[in-house]
């Protein structure tokens, strides 16, 4: 199946790829209408980390793992892979207790404490690739086949 990759050389902390996701996760699409004007902004399901000062950056998001420890360790059973791979979470039957973000050894998982229900990669179902692999101008993020744990 197709996963995003990070390059990490490539990557220069710019957050790009996090504006991407919520705008693709927003209600108007739009950059500046879902951080200024939206109800609510949807959080990024991608995070840039700086590690060593901001030396090194790359962008976390969901590997959606052939054998993913967070379904494992779901105990609603809000999370699901389906047939073509893609690991997805069931936010209406999420039950927020982050069981899911401890099992991720990736760290891939957010918190969202408003809704208080967990968050993730869904790979852009919408779309040919993903908002944030479109939206890196360092082309740090590649979406291509693979497999991952």
């Amino acid at each position: 199946m197709k996963r995003i990759y990070t390059i990490e050389d490539a990557c220069i902390g710019c957050h790009l790829c996090e504006v991407g996701c919520v705008t693709e996760h927003s209600l108007s699409k739009d950059p500046v209408k879902a951080f200024l004007h939206e109800p609510e902004r949807p959080i990024s399901r991608c995070t840039v980390e700086e590690l060593h000062g901001g030396i090194i950056s790359l962008s976390t998001t969901c590997r959606h793992c052939d054998e993913p420890d967070c379904l494992r360790a779901c105990i609603s059973g809000a999370i699901q892979k389906n047939a073509e791979g893609v690991v997805r979470i069931d936010t209406e039957q999420c039950v927020g207790c982050w069981s899911c973000v401890m099992a991720c050894p990736y760290g891939a998982i957010q918190r969202n404490l408003k809704k208080k229900k967990a968050n993730k990669c869904d790979l852009c179902p919408d779309r040919k690739s993903p908002a944030c692999v479109d939206a890196c101008p360092n082309r740090a993020l590649v979406y291509r086949e693979g497999s991952q744990k």
